[in-house]
């Protein structure tokens, strides 16, 4: 990234250039990037190509003031914290589904990062629900949020008892859990952006993908709640959990709450995709 790409991203959420890459001013940027780029899928359901090439990600959420799913929104945040001069590491992880069952490999993105000042941390902005603000990576008790309480655990740590070394040596895989629930499983081997492909073909082309089967548009309000269209249903959602719950009745109204709601303009209300779509040429 260039300098006036990093201007226009730091105006994009709404931050001032930082002095130093300190561990505040990470704090401020993710709560930043959380209240202004949402966690969408809309590319899939639209037949916009994903591309993973960092011009291509800072053109959609910053050119075109988009977001994005995991692999969008943490490359791209990723990108800007580099730029910022934090030590940036892309992460893959598996996530867990209800049952607890983990999926495939890649299926995720997240990134560890170390700030100036010593902070060595976990950073997500593309994980939906998820904690609003980076996450200790080396701590292994509570880390408690305005999204709830964390914890990052050596992976089968309940099954196994505790492990030596500290659970963020090299090679150790590591669970992600919020509210004693288990998020995602996340291996600390250093990645690049293009592993992640196939990963994000996958969740953009195959039916069991839920990100194929369901349309969503989310982001942290102001206030620390959350608000999220789904289709044409949107959803707020207050601090305390509390919820009101709205179905619009016209294409208008849906395309007026991506606007008004999200900075999203579009011409035509996306609509559940079907039927296989080709590999990206990236």
């Amino acid at each position: 990234m260039d300098s006036a790409q990093v201007d226009a991203y730091l105006r994009r959420i709404g931050a001032q250039h930082p002095a130093w890459p300190t561990s505040d001013v990470l704090r401020e940027l993710q709560l930043r990037h959380l209240r202004t780029v949402p966690f969408e899928n809309l590319s899939i359901h639209l037949g916009e190509e994903i591309v993973l090439r960092e011009e291509r990600l800072l053109d959609k959420v910053v050119g075109a003031r988009r977001g994005g799913f995991c692999y969008e929104l943490n490359g791209a945040f990723g990108a800007l914290l580099a730029a910022l001069g934090f030590d940036v590491t892309l992460l893959a992880a598996r996530v867990y589904d209800n049952e607890g069952r983990l999926g495939i490999p890649y299926d995720h993105l997240a990134l560890r990062v170390r700030a100036v000042d010593g902070g060595d941390w976990l950073v997500d902005v593309g994980f939906g629900a998820n904690s609003h603000c980076p996450l200790v990576f080396g701590e292994r008790g509570e880390q408690r949020d305005p999204a709830g309480v964390f914890r990052v655990v050596e992976a089968g740590a309940d099954a196994a008892g505790a492990r030596g070394g500290g659970g963020w040596a090299e090679f150790e895989d590591l669970d992600v859990m919020r509210e004693g629930r288990r998020q995602y499983r996340l291996e600390v081997r250093p990645r690049v952006l293009g592993d992640f492909r196939a990963g994000a073909w996958w969740h953009s082309t195959s039916p069991e993908s839920h990100f194929v089967r369901s349309l969503v548009c989310s982001r942290v309000t102001e206030d620390g709640g959350r608000i999220t269209l789904s289709g044409s249903r949107l959803t707020v959602t207050a601090p305390d959990g509390r919820k009101e719950v709205a179905d619009l009745e016209s294409e208008k109204e849906v395309l007026e709450a991506y606007r008004e709601r999200f900075g999203i303009e579009l011409d035509r209300v996306p609509t559940l995709r079907t039927g296989p779509r080709r590999p990206e040429n990236a």
